[in-house]
C-alpha cells in the first residue's frame, strides 16, 4: 500500500425503499423522513430518502473490503449530499499517507461517495493498520 493507491466499490445498486426501511428498523432511526414518503413530499422533499449513517456505513464497506475489519482504527465522514431511492453509490478510498506506528504501519485513507450522476454524496477519511511489507 503506497500514496496514490485506490480502491473502488460499488457500494449498492439501486438502493430501495426496502433498503432504507430495514436500515430504520436495524438502526431504530424511524424518522418520518425516512419512512414516511407522504410527510418527505410534504416537507419538500421528491422522497423518502437515506439515513446520514445508513450512507457512511455502505461507504465504509470500501475500507472493509480493502483491509478487512480489525485493521480498520477510525472512520469519519461528513455527508455532503442526500441518497434517494433508486441511487447507485460508488465508494473510492485513496491511500493520502503511510506512516510508521509502534506495532503496525498506519495508511490514512480519503474517502469519496458518489452517486450515478457522480455527485459527491459523502466524504470522509480513515485510519487503517497494514500489513508490513
Amino acid at each position: 500500500m503506497k500514496v496514490g493507491d485506490t480502491h473502488s466499490l460499488v457500494v449498492v445498486e439501486g438502493l430501495t425503499r426496502t433498503q432504507i426501511a430495514q436500515y430504520a428498523g436495524a438502526s431504530g432511526d424511524f424518522h418520518p423522513f425516512h419512512t414516511d414518503e407522504a410527510h418527505a413530499v410534504e416537507h419538500g422533499f421528491d422522497s423518502v430518502f437515506a439515513h446520514g449513517m445508513h450512507t457512511m456505513g455502505l461507504s465504509g464497506r470500501v475500507v472493509s473490503e480493502l483491509v478487512g475489519d480489525a485493521a480498520i482504527r477510525s472512520y469519519r465522514a461528513e455527508l455532503r449530499r442526500q441518497v434517494w431511492p433508486g441511487d447507485t453509490l460508488t465508494a473510492t478510498a485513496e491511500v493520502t499517507g503511510v506512516e510508521a506506528d509502534a506495532d503496525h504501519p498506519v495508511a490514512r485513507l480519503s474517502i469519496r461517495t458518489t452517486d450515478q450522476n457522480g455527485e459527491v454524496v459523502l466524504t470522509g477519511t480513515a485510519s487503517v493498520w497494514i500489513a508490513s511489507p
